[in-house]
């Protein structure tokens, strides 16, 4: 990810993560991952956001890649 200020699809946070989007839409409904809702209703994950729970994880869970 090389902006952080850009927003991530479900799509691209699940292939950072190595889970699937539903997964995602689980863990920004249980508050996990901050989200936003595009005019459309579509989610979006802020990538600075997304960064910094994907580290919090790992490192919680070493055994994460």
């Amino acid at each position: 990810l090389h902006d952080p200020d850009a927003l991530l699809t479900p799509g691209e946070v699940a292939s950072l993560f190595r889970v699937t989007p539903k997964t995602i839409t689980r863990w920004a409904e249980a508050g996990k991952l901050p989200v936003l809702r595009t005019l459309g209703g579509h989610r979006r994950f802020p990538a600075r956001a997304v960064l910094e729970a994907y580290n919090e994880m790992r490192h919680a869970s070493p055994g994460l890649r």
